[in-house]
């Protein structure tokens, strides 16, 4: 990916649409990027990667000035049907161990829906995308790797 894809409109819609061929462990998407008017679009839909792993994809995107801004985001990573964890936009102000990225945070087992981190990662000025794309990929490759740790062990005995 060259550049901020978030420069104009076209060039996040772009970003949105050849996101498959960007990322080798991707699969298939149904991701949107619909503009609702001059100055906004939503992207949704669901990202598709190897070994049953999908990120399911809101945002809102702002184009009321250049380079435009992300201002709502939820992404959730799921494998199979269980949801491994989420970031949102939603500020929690009177969490203290939040503000170092407020209203930026990760929801983490255990209890997932109240458990957050921060999550210095995301942003509203770039595409964040790439970042949980990228951690979902170290994901599968450390659990293929664990797999064929275990393959291979089995056929030493």
């Amino acid at each position: 990916m060259m550049g901020n894809p978030l420069r104009s409109d076209t060039d996040y819609e772009l970003f949105i649409y050849s996101i498959v061929e960007s990322f080798p462990l991707a699969e298939r998407s149904t991701l949107t990027f619909v503009r609702q008017g001059a100055t906004l679009a939503r992207v949704a839909g669901e990202l598709y990667l190897t070994g049953d792993h999908r990120i399911v994809v809101r945002e809102r995107i702002v184009y009321d000035r250049l380079p435009a801004e992300i201002d709502w985001y939820g992404y959730e990573v799921w494998c199979g049907s269980e949801k491994l964890y989420w970031y949102d936009s939603q500020p929690h102000p009177n969490e203290p161990k939040l503000q170092s990225t407020h209203p930026h945070h990760k929801h983490v087992p255990p209890d997932i829906k109240h458990n957050r981190i921060p999550a210095p990662e995301m942003s509203f000025a770039k595409p964040n995308l790439p970042v949980i794309i990228a951690e979902v990929e170290a994901m599968i490759r450390s659990q293929e790797s664990e797999d064929s740790g275990e393959t291979d062990g089995k056929n030493a005995l």
